[in-house]
């Protein structure tokens, strides 16, 4: 087992260092792959940039984070999994949402581009969790200024399109190769929702959430065998509740052209405490539960869903 641990971590680095690695100051981290699996980490970035300018208390706002999501699929590219991992935080740019899903209340001028309107979006724009996040889950005030347009724009240039950029471009290529792909959009969730998290305040979660936006973005019986492949290691899995899934599987899933986006929430009380940040003893089992998800996946045929 230690040989096979070693094995795995010393793929990693070898793919970490083929792979084309980002400036220090780059927002995302990329690593190419070679199987029909895309893994990607839109809400684990930890690097706060110095311009963010925010009002409240650090430790606080860390908790918005999908804190380890990244240390969980670690050993996904050694495998041939392609890999792409927000380094930025979900607080000061929430690349799972649409650059139309924004507060106005936040700007200190009118927002020149379009911005949505569809109700069901609306509501998380109104729970302060938009493009731009106006609070944290327990509706703490992030900001004690407004943000400009300018600043606005400059986020989405240097963190929302290269990641979109990147998702969309290991998507393609794992498609060209072999004519399908599966997409795994990898987040975590509190063990109960808070206030301002989502529109079940006080929901205590599942220990997993596999969601494809009601059957849009996957195949509903690969979605159905995710689940059940959780279920048959002793979870607890949800579908489709209360997270569908959100712009990254909603802009890149088409399961009539055999590209399967599947948003896959974990409970984080299963591998970390949520105050501390810490990492829990239930972490190496997690992360092998996920190895043996993503081991099924790799020898499944897409096209067959």
């Amino acid at each position: 087992m230690l040989n096979t641990v070693l094995r795995l971590l010393q793929a990693r680095q070898q793919s970490l260092t083929d792979a084309t690695m980002p400036p220090m100051d780059s927002s995302i981290l990329t690593v190419p792959g070679t199987t029909a699996l895309v893994l990607d980490s839109p809400h684990s970035g930890t690097h706060y940039p110095a311009d963010f300018d925010y009002a409240c208390e650090l430790p606080t706002l860390r908790r918005a984070e999908d804190t380890h999501v990244e240390k969980l699929y670690d050993f996904a590219p050694g495998l041939g999994v392609a890999w792409v991992e927000a380094l930025f935080p979900r607080s000061y740019l929430d690349a799972n949402r649409n650059t139309t899903e924004l507060d106005e209340t936040l700007l200190s001028a009118a927002w020149p581009g379009e911005l949505a309107t569809d109700p069901v979006v609306l509501s998380k724009v109104r729970l302060g969790k938009g493009l731009i996040w106006r609070f944290t889950d327990d509706g703490v005030p992030i900001y004690q200024r407004l943000l400009s347009v300018a600043e606005v724009q400059q986020r989405i240039a240097q963190c929302w399109q290269p990641y979109h950029a990147a998702v969309a471009q290991a998507i393609d290529a794992a498609h060209a190769r072999h004519g399908c792909c599966i997409h795994i959009n990898c987040h975590s969730m509190p063990a109960v929702a808070s206030s301002h998290a989502t529109d079940y305040p006080g929901l205590a979660h599942a220990d997993f959430v596999v969601g494809d936006r009601d059957g849009s973005t996957a195949s509903p019986a690969l979605t159905q065998l995710i689940a059940d492949h959780l279920a048959g290691l002793g979870y607890s899995v949800e579908i489709n509740h209360p997270y569908k899934g959100v712009e990254l599987v909603r802009r890149y899933g088409n399961p009539a052209a055999q590209r399967h986006s599947i948003q896959l929430e974990i409970n984080r009380r299963l591998y970390m405490d949520e105050h501390t940040l810490e990492i829990s003893g239930g972490f190496a089992q997690l992360k092998e539960s996920l190895q043996t998800l993503v081991q099924r996946l790799l020898v499944l045929d897409a096209r067959h869903f």
